[in-house]
């Protein structure tokens, strides 16, 4: 077995590892829009289903056009297997969180995920995490605390340990990942953390499933674009770029929010969501620095 550090990205993959995060978190904010306005008309359970199902024939699709078929039964089965538990867990928790918690504070709680990423890569890994990484994980952290200024019972409720089990799981499913792309091919991690979705979710939702409405196909169709897009950027994210570099830039989801937020409902940020979202973004540039400054130094 190759040495650790052998396995380790250059700063040139982290970096495309931080580009594709980025549009990752962009498109999965757009879906967790969509999810939520749903969560009024359906179970969790169901509302996972139908992410994963509506967004199955786009990722067939795309094993089809790369013709990797072939390579989507060639992997490691316990690993995609454990992902796929992980997954159905994981999104039909933050869905059940998003019934009584508002996006914001669904992902002011949510934030952990990126910290328990950078922890865990330690032992699982084996990564070396420098300190720059843990000063932009935690002042990204601060950053996101000063933004949304959660509500301390907030952090009481049956919502709020939802999304927190969600953020485990998130962090586990992306640690696994990356263990799984180091053998298995990134179309095999997207075709099968979809279909587990899709008939995991299903089956258990089967029970108590509610007919689906005419009026919400369109929501259904910004589903399934975004979480393909999102599924294929960050499956990119965790293949090309060390996680404990790739995971702060999950906190560029408060700036999507606020975007979002202008977009859909004409509701602009207030000078702590600014000063927060500032925050944030300038720990993001410091690691992109960080890692530009290190392929100057490493490159010949």
């Amino acid at each position: 077995m190759p040495a650790a550090t052998a396995l380790r990205p250059t700063a040139s993959e982290n970096l495309r590892g931080i580009v594709a995060m980025v549009i990752a978190v962009g498109a999965f904010s757009m879906m967790d829009a969509a999810m939520k306005s749903l969560t009024a008309s359906y179970p969790p359970l169901q509302v996972a289903a139908m992410r994963g199902g509506v967004a199955l024939p786009l990722v067939l699709m795309y094993v089809l056009w790369r013709k990797e078929l072939g390579n989507v039964f060639k992997v490691r089965w316990p690993l995609h297997a454990l992902r796929m538990v992980i997954g159905v867990t994981m999104l039909s928790s933050f869905v059940y969180g998003l019934q009584t918690l508002g996006l914001a504070e669904a992902y002011t709680i949510f934030f952990i995920a990126p910290l328990l990423i950078t922890v865990l890569s330690i032992p699982v890994l084996k990564e070396k995490v420098r300190p720059s990484h843990w000063l932009a994980l935690g002042g990204g952290l601060c950053g996101v605390v000063v933004a949304l200024r959660p509500d301390q019972g907030m952090f009481l409720s049956l919502g709020a340990l939802a999304i927190l089990v969600s953020a485990l799981c998130y962090a586990v499913s992306a640690l696994t990942g990356r263990i799984a792309s180091r053998t298995d091919s990134a179309a095999s991690l997207v075709f099968w953390g979809t279909s587990g979705l899709a008939f995991g979710a299903g089956a258990l939702a089967w029970p108590h499933w509610v007919p689906v409405q005419a009026a919400h196909a369109p929501v259904l169709g910004v589903i399934a674009v975004s979480g393909f897009v999102g599924q294929l950027a960050i499956t990119h994210a965790f293949r090309h770029g060390q996680a404990s570099v790739v995971a702060p830039f999950e906190y560029t989801s408060l700036a999507w929010g606020i975007a979002l937020d202008g977009l859909l409902w004409n509701s602009l940020p207030d000078s702590n969501t600014l000063l927060g979202g500032a925050i944030v973004i300038a720990c993001g540039l410091y690691v992109v620095r960080q890692e530009r400054v290190k392929e100057l130094v490493v490159t010949p």
